[in-house]
């Protein structure tokens, strides 16, 4: 199939293009200047430039390209600063609502038949009731004011493109990216802050993360693309924990001292309202329906032993 990835050249983008070119699809990358053409064309892909939030040349690269299917991965994520959450998914905020129509726009109008969007399961659903969450359980129906430009936008996007009937629209609500080009890769800050005792456990701990090895959300993707059907999918590993289990094991894996704890005012202080929420109050995710529908299964079925084998 001739398939167009936008924000080809991100962390998941670089794991993303090269398995659908190995899987025989011919895929083209938008990107937004001529600086990129050679990174993306060392991924196996054909480049047309476009800035995602200029909807005439959005269009212009989709007429160009053709594809039959669109993955939108589309974000502009650096290092998030949990005191100042929403200036730091500000820039991804605008590209989940404007690019995504943009997106949208231009494959209604040349006929794409399939449209594949990145979501956020990691941060996003209802902080009450069980530990794990499965897709038919709402996102936060009250999130923090630091929490809720983020989680509007991941709304506006899911809506946009299961309400679009005209395609296939499918959403991927990932869990925390860990691996090559993440924010929990080797080297990276927040893996050093753990090492040097700078990312403490905040109250009890019991907010639970569900993780995913940025090379396993990459091959969920290319089964969306090729067997998914129009819904949403949680893609994470096998294994949801709290921080109080998993931020302790990381710390032993880098051979540091174990995570000092700091009650939740001295979190706030530290960390903001968001770090204390992403702390103590988080829901897991389930990705049965991944499993059953996608034919997906994670190569690191928990985050114990994808983070032991981080190149």
């Amino acid at each position: 199939m001739r398939v167009l990835v936008a924000g080809a050249t991100g962390a998941m983008g670089k794991e993303l293009v090269p398995r659908l070119v190995d899987a025989g699809h011919e895929v083209f990358a938008m990107i937004r200047s001529e600086s990129n053409k050679a990174r993306a064309s060392q991924l196996g892909a054909v480049p047309v430039i476009a800035d995602a939030l200029d909807r005439a040349q959005v269009e212009a690269a989709v007429r160009q390209a053709a594809p039959e299917v669109i993955v939108n991965q589309l974000t502009a994520i650096g290092h998030i600063d949990t005191r100042h959450f929403e200036r730091s998914f500000a820039a991804t905020d605008r590209l989940r609502i404007e690019g995504t129509d943009n997106l949208l726009a231009a494959a209604r109008a040349t006929g794409v038949r399939r449209f594949v969007a990145q979501s956020n399961g990691a941060f996003t659903y209802n902080r009450t009731g069980g530990p794990v969450k499965n897709e038919q359980d709402p996102l936060d129906r009250s999130p923090i004011g630091q929490m809720a430009p983020m989680i509007a936008a991941i709304e506006h996007l899911e809506k946009a493109v299961l309400g679009a009937a005209w395609t296939e629209g499918i959403v991927l609500r990932y869990g925390a990216f860990y691996g090559p080009g993440t924010s929990m890769a080797l080297g990276s800050e927040q893996l050093e802050m753990i090492r040097n005792r700078k990312f403490p456990v905040v109250g009890d701990g019991g907010g639970v993360w569900s993780f995913v090895h940025i090379a396993d959300a990459a091959e969920a993707t290319v089964a969306a693309v090729e067997n998914g059907g129009r819904g949403v999918y949680n893609i994470v590993d096998d294994d949801p924990a709290p921080v109080a289990e998993w931020l302790p094991e990381l710390a032993a894996m880098l051979g540091a001292k174990k995570p000092m704890r700091v009650p939740r005012f001295i979190g706030r202080l530290a960390a903001g309202q968001a770090g204390v929420v992403l702390m103590t109050e988080l829901r897991g995710a389930s990705n049965a329906k991944a499993k059953r529908e996608l034919g997906w299964h994670p190569t690191h079925p928990t985050w114990r032993q994808g983070l032991q084998v981080m190149p």
